[in-house]
């Protein structure tokens, strides 16, 4: 039987320059989805997954990461002395979600290279890879699907997601082979492609971001050249893997949202206020309410 999943790895150390010039002083990692920065939905999906640890991946200018997940005895003191039991109790479950280890990557040399650093921590059993942006909502958790995955067939395991065509180029892709794939929306991996053109797309089944990950990727990794942007990807470095070692992919059941880009954040914004049932009707009602101008490029 496979050695339990314990760790999950949290890359956080890129430079968010989709949405400045609001991350030029604040991690993209710390904007808000109603009341709650996006890298805590996937800590919270970690913790109900069975993972024990956290090891973020930081940069420099993240330090409000490592803040949001620590102790703050000030603000703690000024709740409970306003008799603010509520508040009080939701900052203090924060800082008590999970053990947090933190690294430094020095430079944002790619997600393979964010993953390589984190090889003294990890040392000799199987981790996952929890790709922040990505917010998914599911039940069982994405990251749990994978862990069930991982029992099963005792290798490395990639969250998959049939993507359009048209979109395809924008992720890394997988191609597969089907005899020996165990069927149930899991996939026996036979390539791995970075954003290749949708003509030769080998599948429309994309990498999203999840992994369940066995310590010998760091090997892979470490052989894995840099790309023509000098950084290394774990797509590449998992291609590398595969020469060795089967590779599987879960096709990942839930509602997943890229908050790595302004129209899947603001979308996400919605879906997670909708959820709400504080917020659920008001707001879909100021929603109906909305009677728009049309763009200006729209008319």
């Amino acid at each position: 039987m496979p050695a339990a999943v314990r760790k999950a790895v949290f890359p956080a150390a890129g430079l968010g320059t989709r949405f400045l010039p609001v991350t030029k002083a604040q991690p993209k990692e710390m904007l808000p989805l109603v009341d709650k920065p996006i890298i805590q939905y996937g800590v919270e999906e970690a913790v109900a997954s069975g993972v024990d640890n956290i090891i973020l991946v930081t940069g420099r200018g993240k330090n409000a990461i490592e803040d949001h997940f620590d102790r703050s005895v000030e603000l703690e003191s000024f709740l409970e002395a306003r008799g603010k039991r509520e508040q009080l109790d939701e900052v203090r479950k924060i800082s008590n979600l999970i053990n947090f280890a933190y690294v430094r990557q020095g430079e944002p040399l790619g997600l393979g290279h964010a993953v390589l650093v984190t090889r003294e921590l990890i040392g000799n059993e199987p981790f996952a890879v929890i790709l922040a942006d990505d917010v998914i909502d599911s039940d069982p958790p994405a990251i749990k699907q994978l862990i069930d995955v991982f029992a099963r067939v005792n290798g490395p395991v990639l969250a998959v997601e049939r993507v359009p065509r048209a979109d395809i180029s924008s992720y890394g892709v997988i191609a597969f082979d089907r005899s020996a794939s165990p069927g149930d929306g899991i996939y026996q991996v036979t390539d791995l492609v970075e954003k290749p053109p949708k003509e030769e797309a080998p599948s429309d089944l994309a990498i999203i971001g999840r992994y369940v990950l066995t310590p010998d990727v760091f090997h892979a990794l470490a052989a894995t050249k840099s790309d023509r942007t000098g950084e290394i990807q774990l797509t590449n470095g998992l291609r590398e893997l595969l020469k060795s070692r089967p590779i599987y992919a879960c096709e990942v059941t839930g509602v997943r949202h890229d908050t790595g880009n302004k129209l899947g954040f603001l979308k996400a914004v919605v879906y997670f206020a909708l959820r709400r049932p504080d917020l659920a009707d008001e707001f879909s009602a100021y929603l109906a309410s909305l009677n728009l101008p049309t763009p200006i490029g729209k008319r």
